[in-house]
């Protein structure tokens, strides 16, 4: 095991501690790649020659380290390489590392009873369709026919979730930088399926941030949707802004737009996260100009919110819709 995939137990206030998490990753390896809001993959196979310690025990002495640098626990997985990592993730808990081992036989055991919803990459859409011809677990993926899977969801996507199901791990650990970013999240106290409470709660996100973002004088330019699911899993999805905003009307539509893109039917969502990412002064902002009145009227009671929240409270002014 040479790949660990970090997630951080992160309380929804604290987000601003990832950068320092993931300098603390890059104490043992330059290549590390985050996973905002609350993860990395880190490659340790420098640092398991360099320390002298295999990846389970460099995991504990992260583990050790953010407790004591950031009071902040996180859960780890361990694998050959980084989709593996990813999937033993989810079986991980805090305070315990769970290990993929690198037999190709033992890999192969290890994947068969899981569902294909815990391959990274693999949406609702996708697992929902094979579901529906019987192919509900890795272990049956791996074992169908390659002409089958790829009659199913395409000839490029049917040969690479062979391949993951098998085993085979084609990924690399990408060094990169964590995103100048802005997150909320909103989880539901029970498993919700209603579509109108998910549509409230992505209204309360987008509201809420671009009530921050215009507080930090900021716009930003990519809008993020993260939706986690009952079974642990999740869905995210991005997409780059027509032009930069802090407008809660826009980031509210976009919010909805991907939203309605995945195409959820019954889901059990247990949580709804938003985040802003691509931040920008907003006075280097350039803002496309309309003669909409109401688009301009929308604008202007957005400023007189933002000056009553300021003296009242955040929860002063709110969309109409979450009143109730």
């Amino acid at each position: 095991m040479t790949i660990l995939c970090v997630r951080f137990q992160l309380p929804p206030a604290d987000e601003a501690a990832l950068p320092g998490l993931l300098g603390l990753l890059e104490d043992f390896t330059p290549v590390v790649e985050a996973l905002p809001p609350d993860g990395a993959l880190a490659d340790l196979r420098g640092a398991e020659r360099y320390f002298g310690r295999d990846a389970l025990e460099l995991a504990s002495v992260i583990r050790v380290r953010a407790l004591a640098h950031h009071g902040i626990d996180c859960a780890i997985g361990a694998g050959p390489g980084p989709m593996l990592a990813r999937v033993a993730l989810r079986d991980a808990r805090p305070g315990a590392t769970c290990a993929v081992p690198e037999d190709p036989d033992a890999i192969a055991e290890f994947l068969a009873d899981r569902p294909v919803a815990a391959l990274p990459g693999v949406g609702a859409a996708t697992a929902r369709t094979l579901c529906e011809y019987g192919l509900d677990t890795l272990g049956l993926v791996a074992g169908a026919p390659l002409s089958t899977l790829q009659r199913l969801v395409g000839a490029k996507t049917g040969r690479e979730l062979r391949e993951k199901a098998s085993g085979i791990d084609r990924g690399r650990v990408v060094p990169n930088a964590v995103s100048r970013s802005l997150a909320t999240e909103r989880p539901f106290t029970r498993d919700e399926l209603d579509p109108d409470r998910h549509r409230r709660a992505l209204l309360s996100a987008a509201d809420e941030l671009g009530a921050r973002l215009r507080a930090l004088d900021k716009v930003c330019r990519t809008l993020t949707l993260t939706v986690r699911y009952a079974d642990r899993s999740s869905t995210t999805r991005s997409r780059t802004l027509k032009e930069p905003t802090a407008h809660s009307a826009a980031l509210t539509k976009v919010a909805y737009g991907m939203y309605e893109a995945l195409g959820l039917q019954r889901a059990r969502v247990r949580a709804l996260a938003l985040r802003a990412e691509g931040l920008d002064p907003a006075e280097q902002a350039s803002y496309q100009l309309t003669f909409d009145p109401l688009d301009e009227k929308a604008r202007r009671l957005e400023e007189v919110a933002d000056r009553a929240r300021a003296k009242f409270g955040p929860h002063a002014v709110m969309p109409g819709a979450l009143a109730a």
